[in-house]
């Protein structure tokens, strides 16, 4: 299987979970995630992007209600979604290799993007796809990767953080890493919510808002 193959089978599957009869799942969802990381507005430049966070997040992360699983595991149960042996492998891809996480940019180079996972620690080599972002040196940022026939690959969400973040990053996933019970999720939507409050209070300094004392409200 293909990138492009593995793409073309992720987009069948997020829009049979998007279809009318998940229409109530899928609107409770858009609540659930817009009230933890902002509420999203159509004229906003980042509109294509946060709507990709979202749908990643509804189909890789969030359990469906009614089935107390996310679709991407539920997604064998439905018959009507005719899978072909090209989605089957697409599920498998995402069942067994996708992660979502923290990483450093570092470097790009002949068509691989460098990066370290900053929950591992490990560097990883990322094929350079079709990008509308360009990273900056040091950058930490949100992203999903997937693994196709031993190379590793971007989903479409990313979420980049200022620099001045780190120090609070570093520091949070120090505490992440020595207490498993701690949900790395639910860490990285506070992070995505700051993000979204870095980029509407542009008068705050970023140390104001990648805090754990919200002495501001916001």
């Amino acid at each position: 299987m293909d990138y492009n193959t593995f793409k073309l089978s992720l987009q069948k599957l997020i829009e049979y979970y998007t279809n009318p009869e998940f229409s109530v799942e899928l609107n409770e969802a858009k609540r659930e995630f817009f009230d933890n990381t902002g509420t999203v507005d159509e004229e906003n430049p980042n509109y294509d992007l946060r709507m990709h966070q979202f749908y990643e997040w509804y189909f890789l992360t969030r359990n469906l209600k009614s089935y107390m699983k996310t679709p991407l595991a539920a997604s064998g149960q439905h018959r009507d979604l005719r899978l072909n042996e090209q989605d089957i492998q697409a599920i498998d891809v995402l069942q067994n290799t996708h992660q979502h996480t923290l990483f450093e940019y570092l470097k790009s180079k002949n068509g691989i993007v460098y990066v370290r996972n900053l929950m591992t620690n490990k560097k990883i080599e990322v094929q350079q796809e079709k990008m509308v972002f360009g990273f900056d040196s040091k950058e930490f940022f949100q992203a999903r990767i997937v693994t196709i026939e031993g190379k590793n690959y971007f989903l479409d969400s990313f979420c980049f953080h200022p620099e001045s973040s780190q120090k609070f990053i570093l520091s949070e996933i120090k505490i992440l890493q020595k207490n498993p019970d701690l949900s790395l999720e639910t860490f990285l939507l506070r992070l995505n919510k700051m993000r979204y409050k870095y980029e509407q209070y542009k008068h705050v300094t970023p140390e104001a808002i990648y805090t754990n004392d919200n002495k501001l409200g916001l």
